[in-house]
């Protein structure tokens, strides 16, 4: 019989404070503690690159802005290439956003979004209000613009949609509800950039320090703290594995209700959109190899006099798996997984989650300790495997795989686990080889 994933937590009193703390010792914590909300990501620099026009998209249960860029020469819409921001905290900064896909991959050539430009496609970058508010919220969204972009193009040139991280989700999402309500969306090719398909991956023993360090720190009132980002409805329908506080023992890949439903949802709506050729570039290696992070090692240990945190990169299954703990004043607590794998060092494409919490709390890390696995290239390739089970080896070699075994038509990986998001040239110029 199958043993489901689970974390367990024990909480038992310090032996080395013999007192509860007092006022003075408390601040003294929290002072060394960021109150920045932990895991948001910056994408790109700020931007000076002016859109070409702005829409503004409401109307449904969530908001949000395009960029609209023409294609070289043109002052209308024609050959519309959509796509959407991705996972993190707060509205989308669409002119970082550009930049981010628009730097430079290569000495001497122009940015992958310059290059679409100059091919003819109308760049249209879909931001959203709320990021972290419910994916099927923020595809209210892309549908508004995918309606706009089909009521002002010139001429009958298909559309192109997709989106980086999450934004891949909510696309997919969106197309797949248009079809349900037989609305011809137009649309050609689908392209995910390094999207969780199959969910992704924020360690537990830091998801639990987000939600124990913020009630050391209480923001300020109407601000978001530490812990929000973990726990709003877009990392609950998007993260593989959840918990809901510091303190949870429970099963984590049911954790929440948000993302089982979710999973059902889009499993009643054909799971992926019919209609387009579905493309998708991994940020991690394709051939089984990740990153050398020895499962069950500590990342970092940090020690203060009344205090003291230690986070272990998550074992590899087993019962009962260490995977740290923390202490302020009295109370010490210890976490363990059950059938966890050991997802931080698989092929993926990488997020700095040790290196941000290390960083929150001053504890020191080494450098190759920073980061490790967010989305596993298995999920982000959308390999045939139960999203909520997990019933997969995620150091698969998939370049050995047939095409039967992927939801998308085609998938290209990096040659490095690279930083989830990033613009390779190797995956650039696999996206504008297949839009050409």
């Amino acid at each position: 019989m199958a043993v489901t994933p689970r974390i367990d937590v024990s909480t038992s009193l310090s032996a080395t404070s013999g007192t509860e703390l007092t006022p003075e010792e408390l601040a003294e914590v929290a002072a060394t503690i960021a109150s920045d909300i932990f895991f948001t990501t910056d994408i790109g620099l700020p931007g000076v690159r002016v859109p070409d026009a702005t829409w503004e998209l409401a109307g449904g249960r969530a908001s949000g802005t395009a960029a609209v860029y023409y294609g070289s020469g043109r002052t209308h819409l024609a050959k519309p290439f959509l796509f959407a921001d991705g996972f993190n905290y707060g509205p989308s900064d669409l002119p970082a956003l550009f930049n981010h896909f628009n730097a430079p991959y290569e000495s001497g050539r122009p940015g992958f979004l310059d290059q679409l430009l100059a091919r003819g496609h109308d760049v249209v970058l879909i931001g959203f209000d709320e990021r972290h508010t419910h994916i099927q919220h923020n595809a209210d969204v892309v549908i508004q613009a995918i309606r706009r972009a089909l009521a002002e193009r010139f001429g009958q040139e298909p559309l192109t949609v997709g989106g980086v991280s999450m934004g891949g989700i909510i696309t997919r999402y969106a197309l797949a509800k248009l079809e349900s309500e037989d609305f011809d969306h137009e649309t050609a090719t689908y392209l995910s950039w390094d999207s969780p398909h199959n969910g992704a991956w924020i360690p537990l023993i830091l998801q639990q320090m987000a939600y124990f360090f913020e009630k050391l720190t209480p923001s300020e009132p109407g601000q978001p703290s530490q812990a929000d980002l973990i726990r709003s409805p877009a990392a609950q329908q998007l993260l593989w594995a959840w918990v809901p506080d510091a303190k949870y023992s429970g099963e984590v890949a049911t954790a929440s209700d948000l993302r089982t439903d979710f999973v059902r949802e889009l499993a009643d709506l054909g799971n992926f959109p019919r209609r387009p050729r579905l493309l998708g570039v991994a940020n991690g290696r394709g051939d089984g190899t990740g990153r050398p992070l020895p499962a069950g090692e500590i990342a970092f240990d940090w020690q203060a006099l009344v205090a003291s945190a230690t986070a272990r990169f998550q074992p590899d299954r087993g019962a009962g798996q260490r995977i740290g703990g923390m202490h302020v004043g009295l109370e010490l607590r210890r976490s363990t997984t059950t059938e966890v794998p050991a997802l931080d060092g698989v092929p993926g494409g990488t997020l700095d989650s040790f290196g941000k919490v290390a960083d929150a709390i001053k504890a020191k890390i080494s450098e190759d300790h920073r980061s490790g696995a967010f989305v596993p290239a298995v999920s982000a390739s959308a390999l045939v495997y139960d999203p909520i089970a997990w019933d997969v080896d995620p150091n698969l070699n998939l370049l050995d795989q047939g095409p039967e075994r992927f939801h998308l038509d085609e998938v290209a990986f990096d040659t490095e686990n690279t930083e989830h998001s990033a613009v390779s040239g190797v995956l650039a110029d696999w996206v504008l080889d297949r839009l050409s």
